[in-house]
């Protein structure tokens, strides 16, 4: 992740606290805070100081870790409600539930539970990282130069622990001398695409402009190559739950022939999920959909506004599932695969 020319990881561990950067200030502020506790990581992680699936899943194993630590006696008990209480955050990221199963399975009954849970938390950091590389390796052989894409939400470095996995194959294919042009998707309400997205690809020197969610269509019509976007989870048939606003762009895409990819490791798949029907969806404040926040020109401070009625009541679904006939390909760390069951088979007994 570049910054301002300096390379930063969107989370990491600093002997026992959490460091991350505070997506909540950006792109406005550039902040990094220090999260002493698992009660700490957890609230950063509802509260969405940080988010995407990646960043969620490695902030979850590092909380899952610091509960080792912080144990003292009844180590079972105490681990056990914080396991509990971290993952009542964000119910949809796959890759949450994947973090603190596997540092809690790690370390459990290990002679050295502390030790064995620190690591294993930095491993799932680790290989979050590489698997993200690797995605963009694969995904960079679809673009071609003068490609415009366009994303939804925000699937890059933000939402990782580092690369990204939407963002992954511009960024590799930027690396290698290709001209790329992305359409960024506002994405709305919480508006990490027009926030987060863009602060991105500003930082990396890649050409885009934000568009209104519901102008996807008229710049589908006028000719974009390929939309890629992220993932918080993977059904066993391939369905995806994204960020709400994904399924009707992939509707779209499909109208006008256009190839709609998903990006995403491993680790954001749910075998014992059937279908996307069994993929619970996160249901948020509403007041995200009543009120904006940003940078007032005449102080100079974020503030936020009511931008609705008052009395008015909001719906908030932070996800919707894309049925996998909607979708092209599935970009993981292993390879390009079809979003259907027999593949997705096949990806996890290689």
């Amino acid at each position: 992740m570049q910054v301002q020319g300096t390379h930063y990881r969107t989370v990491w561990m600093d002997g026992n606290t959490v460091k991350m950067i505070n997506q909540l200030l950006l792109p406005h502020k550039f902040e990094i805070i220090e999260l002493p506790t698992h009660l700490h990581t957890a609230k950063a992680i509802k509260d969405m100081v940080v988010r995407g699936a990646g960043a969620i899943g490695a902030s979850a194993g590092f909380a899952m870790a610091q509960a080792f630590i912080e144990a003292e006696k009844e180590i079972k008990e105490y681990v056990d409600a914080a396991r509990k209480h971290i993952e009542m955050t964000r119910p949809t990221a796959q890759n949450l539930f994947y973090a603190t199963k596997r540092v809690y399975d790690a370390a459990i009954n290990s002679e050295n539970p502390k030790n064995i849970a620190l690591n294993e938390a930095q491993k799932i950091a680790d290989e979050d990282v590489s698997n993200c590389k690797k995605i963009g390796e694969h995904g960079n052989k679809l673009i071609k130069d003068g490609f415009k894409i366009e994303t939804h939400c925000n699937a890059g470095w933000l939402a990782f622990v580092d690369w990204g996995s939407a963002l992954a194959p511009v960024y590799c294919a930027k690396q290698k001398g290709k001209k790329v042009f992305v359409y960024v998707d506002e994405t709305r309400p919480r508006c990490q695409g027009a926030m987060l997205t863009s602060w991105e690809l500003l930082n990396e020197g890649i050409e885009h402009r934000i568009i209104p969610d519901n102008a996807g269509a008229h710049y589908m019509s006028q000719g974009i190559d390929m939309m890629i976007v992220g993932a918080d989870r993977i059904a066993a048939n391939g369905d995806t739950a994204n960020k709400i606003g994904t399924f009707e762009k992939a509707v779209v895409a499909k109208e006008f022939g256009i190839p709609f990819y998903v990006a995403a490791p491993t680790t954001t798949f749910d075998p014992e999920c059937r279908t996307g029907k069994d993929i619970p969806i996160e249901c948020r404040c509403e007041d995200e959909v009543l009120y904006a926040t940003g940078l007032s020109d005449t102080t100079g401070k974020i503030s936020r506004v009511r931008i609705a009625p008052k009395g008015a009541r909001a719906l908030n679904p932070a996800f919707d599932v894309t049925p996998a006939k909607y979708i092209t390909g599935i970009i993981t760390e292993k390879g390009i695969i079809k979003p259907d069951s027999n593949e997705i088979k096949r990806l996890f007994n290689e």
